[in-house]
């Protein structure tokens, strides 16, 4: 029996329940981290707590379906270049963080905006104007691409190389030399294999930093979408107490090293597991497919138009591809495949189809992240197949990443394509929510506003941007909630509202079924509830 003074009641509501069900007006109660009822029978009981929502929205906290907290952790902690609005202001950044850091070899700074610059093209020279005598690496925000100064170039070898890396493009300028550009792991492993890893405290601050973001934006359960061996290490320091939110790590495979990987994975997986944290979990295997649209990488069935002679790049062959699905599909993990062109979308999903075909039947939720451009001709395979379809709602607009570099460099047939979430939902696709954080923010009420309306904040274009991809209030939260849950095996016990659910919950300060969509990405989570626990008030 429940001591109900224990018990905390979240009254005068507007609670999502879930497919579609609202109260308004009603009560949440909870004790011992559970759901103990709700609607009116919950207004009757004799609780040891009341807070008093004044008609303000209640939802189960919501899911995290792909993201980077340790890199979004660490940028903080490098040279503040995301926030800068063109090149000489990171230049002006550089200058300042190098000259408060004498002591530092490397001068880091993640995070910077690759359309500030005509076609994404950065020269090393014009770091070299203000930092010519230490290594400088900057990583883009879509963590793809690299821009470096000389020095860099240099120490990694990059002059020396002939021609392109398969896996990768070396930037050139027209004589021929390195300009300072690298693009995907084969360019940018030159600099970033000999640039001075984070350490073991770095990488433990970034991730509690990140996990208080998370919690204030009213998320409590996160897919961490790219987990190397330290990055790993990370989180086996944090757990058993450390950890303040839920996590499923999703492992990098290389397609260098997979087969080696099937094994240690298993290990790694076991190894989380004997800990016995319920806030850790390591059952997925994350795989590069391809690169993305606005630099070129992406790999699309046609040529780009910028660059005819180009598709993409493949970071597997077909063949590579489905072998290391099948194979860490075999040993019970999740795949969780990125996947942002057309072409590498069809490769995925051709594994994921092979894989289902002659490994034994399980149940795997293959989940393609990012499903920017597919062709018309793949939709149905989606949910034939079982495939969660994971969406960055926030991309959905008319940005100058879209303006600048993706729609000129794929055409606006193409471009008018992507992101097809209304079309794949239409034929019962199960789609998650994200935010491939710290590429984007995180904070899912303003994904909610852009899957809405595919508008900016400005509300433009006026009629949304393919107004027929735009979906409801509802599809857009059970996405985030509903969805991510069941992409992270969780649904048992979170993504919606009903007794004996975990109480996983987030107050909002205001009723969401009372506001135009573009005003909910104005609006504030008031509390977010782990397990019962109030682990945010704002």
């Amino acid at each position: 029996m429940n001591d109900l003074s224990r018990a905390t009641e979240i009254a005068n509501a507007t609670i999502w329940l879930g497919s579609g069900r609202w109260m308004r007006g009603a009560s949440v109660v909870f004790v011992d981290g559970v759901i103990m009822s709700v609607g009116a029978p919950a207004r009757d009981l004799a609780v040891g707590r009341r807070i008093d929502a004044h008609g303000a929205t209640v939802l189960p906290s919501f899911g995290e379906g792909h993201a980077h907290p340790q890199h979004a952790g660490l940028r903080e902690q490098f040279a503040p270049v995301a926030t800068a609005k063109s090149v000489r202001e990171v230049l002006t950044n550089l200058g300042t963080y190098a000259a408060l850091h004498p002591e530092q070899q490397w001068i880091q700074g993640w995070g910077y905006d690759p359309a500030i610059a005509p076609g994404g093209r950065f020269d090393a020279r014009w770091i070299d104007e203000v930092i010519a005598d230490r290594p400088v690496l900057l990583r883009a925000a879509d963590y793809h691409t690299v821009w470096c100064n000389t020095r860099a170039l240099e120490l990694g070898g990059v002059n020396d190389v002939d021609g392109q890396p398969s896996d990768g493009e070396i930037v050139r300028r027209d004589d021929g030399t390195p300009m300072g550009t690298l693009r995907e792991w084969g360019a940018t492993r030159y600099v970033l294999d000999i640039a001075p890893p984070a350490t073991l405290a770095q990488r433990t601050q970034a991730l509690t930093w990140a996990t208080q973001q998370f919690l204030e934006g009213g998320i409590t359960w996160i897919q961490d979408a790219w987990v190397e061996q330290d990055e790993f290490a990370a989180y086996l320091a944090l757990a058993n107490g450390g950890l303040k939110a839920r996590f499923n790590l999703g492992l990098r495979a290389d397609p260098n090293q997979y087969l080696d990987q099937v094994h240690q994975f298993r290990d790694l997986r076991a190894q989380v597991d004997s800990l016995g944290d319920p806030f850790l979990t390591a059952r997925t295997v994350k795989i590069f497919a391809d690169g993305v649209l606005e630099a070129g990488t992406a790999a699309v069935l046609e040529p780009y138009h910028d660059c005819p002679h180009s598709c993409g790049l493949s970071n597997w062959t077909p063949g590579q591809l489905t072998d290391a699905v099948r194979r860490f599909d075999s040993v019970g993990f999740q795949v969780h495949i990125h996947a942002i062109g057309d072409r590498a979308i069809r490769m995925a999903l051709d594994a994921i189809e092979l894989t289902s075909r002659s490994n034994p039947a399980w149940d795997r939720r293959p989940t393609i992240a990012h499903s920017q451009l597919i062709d018309p001709t793949d939709l149905d395979r989606f949910y034939q197949l079982g495939v969660i379809a994971n969406f960055e709602p926030l991309w959905a607009q008319l940005d100058p990443l879209q303006t600048e570099l993706t729609i000129p460099r794929i055409g606006q047939v193409r471009g008018n394509r992507q992101y097809p979430i209304a079309s794949l939902l239409e034929r019962n696709t199960t789609i998650s929510f994200g935010s491939d954080w710290p590429v984007s923010d995180f904070h899912p009420l303003a994904g909610i506003a852009v899957a809405i309306t595919r508008q900016n904040v400005d509300g433009e274009p006026q009629a949304g941007w393919q107004p027929h991809e735009r979906i409801t209030l509802d599809q857009a939260i059970t996405a985030y909630c509903s969805g991510v849950a069941f992409q992270g095996f969780t649904e048992r016990y979170r993504g919606s509202i009903a007794p004996g659910k975990a109480a996983d919950l987030v107050l909002l300060d205001t009723d969401l079924l009372a506001i135009e969509p573009l005003e909910i990405a104005r609006s504030k989570v008031m509390k977010t509830f782990l397990a019962g626990e109030e682990v945010y008030a704002r």
